[in-house]
């Protein structure tokens, strides 16, 4: 059995932030990741709205707060995924694939996953043309014919990176306006080889060994027509990582996202949660930091009891 003070579950922007502020106030702090230590946002092509970076890889801000936090003293552990939760007394045990731990006090800082469009042909074709990952795949289709589903921020993104690396690439949106940054549509429309299909949603992917093709409704028609891609890259949101906090009791909303207050505190004393996984409206990497660092500094006063909270 490992005795912490306090434990961070997920090494994103939060959890990351968190970590830097539990060491910071003299805090035991570990971290644990199921993956590698820099969440999501490392999945991000570019960013352009984070302060203090006027244009960034995801992946390289992600690696920056992660060198931060290791030189700050965190303890991180990547490839260690946190199983069961037990928060039902002051001292709350978190058992893992690979140890089990106790502490005074948890950050849920899990994130989300990406939201699948669940139909016919997207499984089976999941990593043979179908992807979630701009930045991950979209050098494996240079010259290609490509597809984009979605129509928030990340679609945006996605669409504009893959631009630079495709033939044409072609966003698929549902409704006839985008849910993302002017800035973002505006660039969309300078660039030659990026067609919008407005009022449209994808209803099969089709292939052989690879994909091939994808059939496509315009909602607003009524009319069902085949084209013909080489990729299909789906942007439509995210889910919330809440399983192991549902199943320990700390009360979701009904989308499953952790509910906090101004302070980052869950339905449970000493239990906090922060970034993605947790029902803030903006779902962004600044916001994550600060609900990070909010989550760690009121965790400090829930352990240490500081003369100003007395």
């Amino acid at each position: 059995m490992d005795d912490w003070e306090l434990i961070i579950i997920g090494a994103g922007p939060a959890g990351l932030a968190a970590g830097i502020y539990g060491v910071r106030s003299g805090l035991k702090t570990l971290v644990l990741e199921e993956k590698i230590a820099g969440g999501t946002t490392a999945d991000a092509p570019m960013i352009k709205n984070y302060p203090g970076f006027i244009s960034v890889s995801g992946f390289e801000l992600a690696q920056k707060m992660v060198a931060h936090a290791k030189e700050s003293g965190v303890t991180i552990h990547e490839f260690e995924t946190v199983t069961e939760l037990d928060l039902k007394t002051a001292e709350k045990t978190v058992k893992s694939d690979k140890a089990t731990y106790k502490t005074k006090a948890v950050i849920i800082t899990s994130g989300s996953h990406y939201r699948e469009l669940d139909i016919p042909g997207e499984k089976e074709f999941r990593g043979k043309g179908v992807s979630y990952c701009g930045l991950c795949d979209g050098p494996l289709f240079k010259g290609k014919r490509l597809l984009v589903v979605g129509g928030g921020n990340s679609a945006l993104i996605t669409t504009l990176y893959l631009a630079g690396l495709a033939s044409e690439v072609k966003i698929a949106h549902r409704k006839d306006s985008f849910r993302a940054e002017a800035a973002l549509v505006q660039s969309l429309r300078e660039k030659p080889n990026i067609e919008i299909l407005w009022n449209t949603e994808i209803t099969q992917i089709k292939g052989e060994r690879l994909v091939n093709k994808a059939i496509l409704l315009d909602n607003k028609a009524n009319v069902t027509r085949e084209l013909t891609v080489d990729g299909i890259f789906v942007q439509v949101g995210e889910d919330p990582n809440s399983r192991i906090a549902r199943e320990a009791s700390v009360a979701v909303d009904e989308d499953g996202y952790i509910i906090v207050d101004a302070l980052q505190r869950t339905s449970i004393h000493g239990v906090y949660a922060a970034g993605d996984v947790s029902n803030h409206p903006v779902k962004q990497v600044g916001t994550a930091v600060g609900q990070g660092i909010t989550a760690a500094t009121e965790a400090y006063a829930y352990i240490r009891r500081p003369y100003y909270k007395l």
